[in-house]
């Protein structure tokens, strides 16, 4: 059967995305730039793009049978086997086209960057390295998709790789190491989380994409897919042209970037803007230097201009840049002749004129209000939205796992995994059949190989020898916010801070990839306003918009965050969900016949009954003497950590969740 060749789309036929196209172009004339992370949302050719490109780079000499792709005209970067084998002699070589490496997300560390040859070594006693991706990959391209899901270390593996040109292992008794020269193209969309900081620093360039708008590009590009559809060769053929002309520019360039020079006065002037956008380190001013060298190069210049500079910057900065906290809208004004604060309910004054009473009066007011039958709403009663209060930064949350299997990936925490992705930390004797540590297994069996002599085998292997890997990754959590939004929240602007609160610890949710989730109660019923997501964005615009009004149906809050978290769990038994409640404690609405607190309170015990669920309770209620304290009782029903408002803003909160994961 005649093998059929798989036909890539070609590069200069893509329409739009151009600073994607030309960011893949100045890698492939300078592979040391350290790569380009393409973020942007699905659909827009970020995979086409990037094998478009690999296809139309010239074809590189390759000694032949190297799994390495050594370059027989560099001997100073051949591998170790080779070295060895033809000892300065010009070796036998064969002409290949640049290899695409796919890097798929459940790549464990073995597969990335090779391992021991088990296998060798059972059958002669011997140590050989099995080459992995990276040994592939050399002089070639890496694609990483979604490289936001990868396991922060293989993403640390891979960007020291890319930097140094060398891959350096050592692991499972070998130390080992081999040339690593490639291109690294990361895809991310944002929506799904994010790299940390450290991370995307290491990513050379960087591009954001959105698909066409313009109605004549969209209808183009339908055309151009579909006639390559139905005549690849025909339309490889119509394009050859395009595609030789590219092609020898970026050779031009690669020989012309070794000439390339930048005056002083530029290099000033690259300090300058790295500086003004405030970027971290020095390595933007390195990268923005080649970047702009790089592009002179590309456009057939031997001197950088002072626009390579500024074109570079857009590439080099966007990534970088470190801005301060943007200052949040400020609550308007109120017009001459409007009160400062929402108009209050019927239900409010009975509460303030409550907290005007001495303590134990306040005590029986609170017990008839209970006893009462429940009232009916108030009509007509408005609801406002408060805005946002400023945001404070967090202490990092950080908590060890003890004991429990998790499977999912995330920032925050670090626990053991039954999965074979992330890092073998150590190995145990229980043997299920499913992650083998071959060099704990060995040197199990190794003192009692004299006896176990057979033939033809130089190791022998027994079932007590066999020892099962033990792997470590980082994991997000599940944060559910349970937010009061009645009206007694409108008043002393207590909203406007329990706001400010909600966003402090959903941007740091947003830095550790934790999943959040939210819930609202106010009126008669609670709603779960953000179901659990990574998204973060998507709930600081819905708290943005959350209105404040209404009465308390505290219990209700409680048991739609108790159904929540319960679904949460059976989609995802690993993760133990945290409810951080958000209110002053008060209750003067019941699901049923029992009286607003007590039910309340029953939905507190159930609550604390669930072993897997964590809890907290931050009271927004002011502090004073006249304070009530139904908060505290709350928390203490639930059995969850308590915390003032106050504490809150003092950063105690943080701790406490620190406390509460950590137990």
């Amino acid at each position: 059967m005649q093998n059929r060749r798989r036909f890539v789309y070609p590069f200069t036929a893509l329409l739009g995305q151009e600073k994607m196209k030309k960011a893949l172009l100045l890698n492939a004339v300078n592979p040391r730039l350290g790569g380009v992370l393409i973020r942007g949302e699905k659909g827009t050719a970020k995979s086409t793009a990037v094998r478009s490109m690999a296809a139309l780079l010239p074809e590189v000499p390759v000694i032949a049978g190297c799994p390495y792709q050594c370059d027989p005209f560099q001997p100073g970067k051949l591998c170790i086997n080779c070295k060895a084998k033809y000892n300065g002699e010009l070796p036998p070589f064969i002409w290949r086209r640049v290899q695409v490496i796919d890097l798929p997300v459940s790549a464990t560390e073995d597969r990335v960057v090779g391992s021991l040859d088990f296998e060798y070594a059972v059958k002669h006693g011997g140590r050989r390295f099995e080459p992995g991706l990276l040994a592939r990959a050399n002089r070639g391209v890496l694609y990483v998709d979604e490289v936001n899901l990868l396991d922060d270390h293989l993403v640390d593996l891979l960007l020291d790789a890319a930097a140094l040109g060398v891959n350096f292992v050592e692991r499972e008794g070998i130390s080992y190491s081999h040339p690593a020269e490639f291109i690294l193209v990361g895809t991310m969309n944002p929506e799904e989380g994010e790299l940390r900081p450290q991370l995307i620093d290491r990513f050379g360039l960087c591009v954001q994409i959105e698909g066409e708008t313009d109605p004549t590009m969209r209808v183009e590009i339908i055309k151009r897919r579909e006639a390559f559809d139905q005549d690849p060769l025909g339309f490889l053929g119509k394009w050859s042209e395009e595609e030789e002309k590219v092609r020898q520019e970026i050779m031009t360039a690669r020989h012309l970037l070794a000439e390339v020079t930048m005056t002083p006065e530029l290099e000033e002037l690259v300090t300058q803007i790295c500086t003004e956008a405030l970027v971290a380190g020095h390595r933007a001013d390195l990268v923005m230097v080649a970047c702009a060298r790089t592009l002179a190069a590309f456009y057939g210049r031997k001197e950088v201009s002072e626009s390579d500079l500024h074109e570079a910057a857009e590439y080099v900065l966007p990534h970088r840049t470190r801005e301060p906290s943007p200052p949040l809208q400020e609550p308007e004004p109120p017009e001459p002749g409007e009160p400062d604060e929402p108009e209050e309910t019927e239900d409010e004054q009975e509460q303030e004129q409550q907290q005007q009473q001495p303590p134990e009066m306040q005590e029986n007011a609170q017990e008839e209000q209970d006893q009462s039958p429940q009232k009916a709403p108030p009509q007509g009663v408005p609801e406002i939205v408060f805005a946002v209060g400023e945001p404070f930064p967090v202490r990092r949350i950080s908590y060890k796992v003890k004991g429990i299997l998790r499977r999912g990936s995330g920032r925050r925490s670090r626990g053991q995994t039954a999965t074979k992705s992330g890092r073998y930390v150590r190995s145990t004797r229980r043997w299920e059949r499913q992650d083998l540590a071959f060099d704990a297994t060995l040197r199990a069996a190794a003192p009692y190989q004299k006896r176990r002599r057979r033939d033809g085998v130089a190791v022998v292997i027994e079932l007590d020898d066999l020892r099962e890997k033990v792997r470590e990754k980082r994991v997000g959590n599940f944060l559910l916010f349970v937010v009061d939004a009645s009206g007694s929240m409108g008043a002393q602007q207590r909203m406007v801070e329990a706001k400010g609160a909600i966003l402090s610890l959903l941007l740091d949710a947003y830095q550790k990839r934790d999943r959040v989730g939210m819930v609202a109660f106010r009126g008669e019923e609670a709603e779960v306003i953000l179901p659990p997501t990574n998204s973060v964005e998507r709930a600081q615009k819905l708290l943005e918009e959350l209105p404040t009004g209404g009465r308390t149906p505290l219990s209700a809050g409680l048991m739609k965050s108790y159904e929540v978290a319960r679904a949460h769990l059976y989609k995802d038994p690993d993760i133990r969900p945290l409810l951080i409640i958000i209110s002053d404690g008060k209750a003067n609405v019941s699901l049923g016949e029992e009286r607003p607190l007590a039910e309340a309170i029953r939905a507190a015990e159930m609550i604390r009954d669930e072993e897997r669920f964590k809890s907290l309770v931050v009271d927004v209620e002011n502090s004073g003497f006249l304070s009530l304290g139904l908060a505290q009782q709350l928390a203490e029903a639930m059995g969850a950590e308590y915390y003032k408002l106050d504490d809150l803003k003092a950063d105690r909160l943080v701790e406490a969740v620190h406390d509460v994961l950590e137990a």
